[in-house]
């Protein structure tokens, strides 16, 4: 960060070189054929290739579910890998599969297993009715191998393949002929309202060799399949061809579904290992226009953000330049605007406690906010480092209860409040609190519906542990530290009368000052927010966060600038109560991100469901929450560094 040049190779660098390199968050695993006793070939070599199955989930439904619930075949060892907070949080459960490989060698139609069911057998009929509602809400598979998931690539309108990280359980044909997208590829779905189970996969690893290299055996750069629906007439020895696999409406007869795979395993020299993301990263939907759009909002804000800037300053300096000529006490009380507020701008507010509580904790939300994102920036969160976005937020979250505590004791202080204690535990209460209620009652949701997102009771006191262990005596300890520093000096005296507000224009009134305040900054992030709400509600990855960094640095100057110019009009109108309005004014974009999210939900989005619903508004309540707290926090310390700037360069009798 010396000069602007650094600036600019942190902010821009980055998202360049997304589609170059990639950060892939684990370290190459080598694989090589297996020796002919069937022992691997060396300890840094391995032959035996797992796939490991994630999650399911819908872009028609909240509720994500675990792999066993569908009753697919399940791997008797059942070994769960490891998995962090992010993952827990985001309702991640990742488990081994029965699908087995040995490197380099072809299978055809190998058998899987066999699930039976019976019409006069009530879990039977539980079970198949579960699993015909997932292909009727459009459920996809996650699949893993290599930490790299498997790829399902089909074309997409003008001639462009879509890698979709997932595929479908199967496909719905409606009463009326109407089919999912994953349908449209086969000609054989044809029967109404009939159900067409996806029983087989088309596997494909493309691997890397190593022979020219410094590393043995190969590494694993790309995993695609192809679902297929096939009615396996026998048991034992299965042949992949002849007609879909048909799953009636109307359960009656008995029905064996029986699964199966084939794996080819391809050579490709062309991909590198370290950029084997790039495939899947450069096909995700909207990435050139996002280039577009971002550079176009960039040019527009900075440009918007410049006239503001100058108008401001050119203003100010005559403003400033007037005042100070201005010897006799006769000229100075004909003078009219902000310098007249003199004795009242700093008058401590109402509801101070509250204003110090939310400054406090928009400072928390604020650092955790920048270090992520830069942290991002760098490829240390990259989508193959599963749940470290996530992870990393929290912990920052619970660490920097320090500079909440400090932040809203020492305004509080300024405000010549008394009551520290109430202050400092509302600090370390009032917001996380009302969050961790909402997740709370969404986590109810998901746990009656039985969804895979439901937290873990465990994790629920892990959390708990986290906030009232680590977040709230830091919080304490920031808080002391806040109370032992003197108040903020203000560069003039506040009257002991307050002074007359004139009547104000429909302008400078404060709710139409509000509600223009959040316009700007709303403006030059809505681009990218379609993107984070694809990212969580439509199941696609993010990864553009060197244009997410850029994006926060413009938020924070157009928060600042707007802010400060309605304060200053607001002044000159002499209406001095800008403290609270100076968090309100940037803080209204938090209202255009939630009626943005309302649109988005219908316009965008397919869910249908009470609970869906529910959990969708639960959670946009979270994230509207958090972004009022951090950009009013922003508003808020940018007009107090203007207005004490202003007043303590003029001459005050």
């Amino acid at each position: 960060m010396r000069g602007a040049r650094l600036l600019l190779l942190l902010l821009v660098g980055p998202a360049s070189l997304c589609g170059a390199f990639y950060l892939p968050g684990l370290a190459p695993v080598s694989f090589c054929e297996p020796s002919q006793d069937g022992q691997e070939g060396s300890e840094s070599c391995k032959s035996q290739i797992e796939l490991f199955v994630n999650r399911l989930d819908s872009v028609e439904s909240v509720l994500p579910y675990e792999y066993d619930a569908f009753d697919f075949c399940q791997d008797a060892t059942e070994k769960r890998p490891s998995e962090n907070l992010g993952q827990v949080l985001f309702g991640e459960r990742i488990a081994s599969s029965p699908y087995k490989f040995t490197f380099n060698r072809q299978e055809t139609c190998k058998k899987v297993c066999v699930k039976s069911y019976n019409p006069e057998n009530a879990e039977d009929v539980s079970k198949l009715a579960f699993l015909k509602k997932g292909m009727q809400l459009n459920y996809q598979h996650h699949w893993i191998i290599d930490n790299m998931p498997v790829t399902w690539c089909y074309d997409v309108e003008d001639g462009q393949k879509y890698c979709n990280p997932g595929f479908p359980i199967g496909c719905f044909v409606t009463a009326d002929g109407r089919v999912k997208d994953a349908c449209v590829m086969s000609a054989d779905f044809n029967k109404k309202n009939t159900f067409y189970l996806f029983n087989h996969v088309d596997i494909i690893i493309m691997y890397h060799s190593g022979k020219d290299e410094n590393w043995p055996g190969a590494r694993l750069v790309a995993a695609r399949l192809e679902p297929r629906s096939y009615k396996h007439t026998e048991k034992n020895d299965p042949t992949c061809n002849g007609l879909p696999m048909e799953i009636p409406a109307v359960f009656s007869e008995k029905l064996d579904l029986i699964y199966t795979y084939s794996v080819k395993f391809v050579e490709n020299n062309n991909i590198k290992w370290a950029s084997r993301w790039d495939y899947i990263l450069e096909s995700m939907p909207h990435t050139n226009i996002q280039w577009f759009s971002i550079m176009n909002s960039l040019v527009i804000v900075l440009f918007l953000s410049g006239m503001v800037a100058m108008i401001l300053l050119r203003t100010l300096h005559k403003d400033i330049a007037r005042y100070n000529q201005m010897d006799s006490s006769e000229d100075a009380q004909e003078e009219f605007g902000w310098k007249l507020v003199h004795g009242d701008v700093f008058r401590p507010p109402r509801k101070g406690m509250l204003l110090s509580v939310f400054l406090g904790q928009g400072t928390q939300i604020f650092i955790m906010t920048f270090i992520t994102l830069f942290f991002a920036c760098l490829g240390c969160l990259s989508p193959a480092n599963r749940g470290a976005l996530m992870t990393c937020a929290v912990v920052l979250w619970v660490l920097l209860g320090t500079p909440a505590g400090y932040v809203s004791a020492r305004m509080y202080k300024t405000f010549r409040g008394e009551k520290w204690k109430t202050n400092v535990l509302l600090t370390a209460l009032l917001c996380p609190g009302v969050v961790f209620a909402d997740f709370f009652i969404m986590n109810l949701i998901l746990w009656v519906k039985g969804s895979s997102a439901a937290i873990p009771f465990g994790t629920l006191v892990a959390i708990l542990g986290m906030w009232f262990g680590i977040s709230v005596p830091l919080t304490f300890i920031g808080a002391y530290f806040g109370f032992k520093e003197k108040p903020i000096e203000h560069p003039v005296r506040t009257n002991q009368i307050p002074r007359q507000i004139p009547e104000q224009s429909f302008f400078t009134k404060p709710l139409p000052g509000i509600i223009m305040g959040g316009i700007l900054p709303f403006g030059c992030i809505f681009i990218q927010l379609f993107f984070i709400l694809n990212s969580i509600w439509s199941h696609q990855m993010y990864y553009m966060f060197g244009f997410l960094f850029l994006v926060f640095i413009i938020l924070l100057i157009t928060c600042s600038e707007a802010t400060v110019l309605l304060c200053y009009f607001h002044l000159c109108a002499e209406d001095y109560h800008w403290w609270w309005r100076s968090f309100l004014t940037s803080s209204f974009t938090a209202v255009y991100l939630f009626i943005y999210a309302v649109h988005y939900f219908f316009s965008k989005l397919q869910i249908t469901g009470t609970a869906s619903t529910i959990l969708y508004f639960g959670y946009t309540m979270i994230m509207v929450l958090i972004f009022f707290l951090f950009t009013g926090t922003i508003g808020f310390f940018a007009c107090f560094w203007f207005v004490s700037k202003i007043y303590s360069v003029v001459k005050v009798d």
